[in-house]
């Protein structure tokens, strides 16, 4: 039988907060590591996507603020914009219903930083962002970094490789040594570990799974379809399900643009977030997703990290991602919480052999389906399903087809 969150070391006021966002119980992972964080150790805290990992660590936070002062007491350090986002959310969700007085800001890169300082000047209680953007406003002097009680690395995986490992360090060091440190990932694998080592001071490791898995709710399939030919099957994939909110992915992020493009031509309504499109573009992408004014968001593995959106059913995946890994992220994004989902990949013929590395790394079943007037079925065992899109030309070029189906 699992611990309440009153049990777990939780002010009264943080779970009359959850019980208002009808959160009753706490999952694996916040049962685990709240008590840790309140203790003030550092921690490490590995559990799939979808099990409450940002409450893990933000109900602990907020009890450890110290409300009376008006001074930067937590960093959260994020590998993308919308995540940082998503989590000043959260945080606002929950001081309000909480009534505990804590604040928060977000500071990202590649946004007027005159304003970034200006909103510093309230000595928020929390900052939230990117680790760039954030060491460069406390070697200005604009965040206290010595004020700082607690670091926390949200996809710590992600913001610990090599592209971001040397920010995230200088923002450490920059902090007292007694500063907490907690880190909270999907997937742990063991170069992630090894990179953190050497600023973790003798971290209790929580592994809730010992192998990262994929919620049982999810279904998988795979059409066959050339790589010219594969807007147009998605087209025709889209216009057969009418998925009613869907993420399409593909690898290169200078790609997002063009794949909107392609599909807002065939009538759909899409949207993108990459990273060179502005904040309010982005933001705008985001809310009309989620708010249901779009069904379809296009995106790279980057641009989605820690997307905590509800009610997605369907995860397309244009181009199938690098890593095995990267589709247990993907896929992550829909069958949350019991809800069903559904993963669906095109394949070139070339791929079929990774679509057999998927089923043996997470141990599912990734069906090969086939699609004939609209209609999707299984295929048949006597015929290798190609779906050529009409009107395909030898050089790659498509004519503009009359079928709508």
């Amino acid at each position: 039988m699992s611990l309440s969150f009153a049990q777990l070391g939780l002010e009264e006021s943080l779970v009359l907060a959850l019980s208002q966002q009808g959160i009753k119980e706490p999952t694996i992972i916040q049962e685990q590591t709240i008590p840790l964080i309140l203790e003030t150790n550092d921690v490490v805290g590995q559990s799939e996507t979808g099990t409450g990992k940002t409450l893990a660590y933000l109900l602990p936070l907020f009890q450890k603020i110290n409300r009376a002062k008006r001074e930067n007491q937590a960093l959260i350090l994020t590998p993308t914009h919308e995540l940082a986002l998503q989590i000043h959310r959260e945080i606002e969700t929950l001081a309000k219903n909480s009534g505990l007085p804590v604040t928060s800001a977000v500071i990202i890169g590649n946004v007027n930083i005159s304003r970034q300082i200006e909103k510093l000047k309230e000595k928020q209680h929390i900052i939230v962002g990117s680790s760039g953007r954030i060491l460069e406003l406390i070697r200005k002097r604009k965040i206290s970094a010595q004020t700082i009680k607690t670091i926390v690395l949200d996809e710590a995986d992600r913001l610990v490789d090599e592209q971001n490992l040397q920010d995230v360090q200088s923002v450490v060091k920059t902090t007292l040594k007694q500063t907490q440190l907690v880190l909270v990932s999907a997937t742990l694998a063991p170069a992630t570990l090894q990179r953190v080592e050497g600023f973790l001071k003798n971290p209790a490791i929580v592994r809730v799974t010992p192998k990262a898995m994929i919620a049982p709710t999810i279904s998988h399939m795979y059409f066959l379809a050339e790589q010219r030919d594969k807007i147009e099957v998605l087209r025709k994939l889209i216009r057969s399900i009418v998925p009613p909110r869907a993420l399409i992915f593909i690898n290169k992020s200078e790609e997002i643009e063009k794949t909107v493009e392609k599909l807002r031509y065939h009538g759909l309504e899409t949207e993108g977030i990459y990273g060179s499109v502005s904040k309010m573009s982005r933001r705008k992408a985001m809310e009309e997703f989620k708010h249901g004014k779009i069904s379809l968001l296009v995106a790279s593995d980057l641009a989605a990290r820690g997307l905590d959106i509800k009610g997605i059913t369907h995860i397309f995946n244009l181009d199938l991602p690098e890593d095995p890994q990267l589709y247990l992220h993907r896929v992550g994004r829909t069958g949350r919480a019991g809800e069903p989902g559904v993963a669906i990949s095109l394949v070139a013929k070339p791929e079929v052999p990774y679509i057999k590395k998927l089923e043996n790394t997470f141990g599912i079943r990734i069906s090969l389906k086939e699609m004939a007037y609209g209609k999707i079925s299984d295929s048949s065992p006597k015929k290798t399903p190609f779906i050529k899109a009409p009107g395909s030309l030898s050089n790659g070029k498509q004519r503009k087809s009359s079928t709508k189906g």
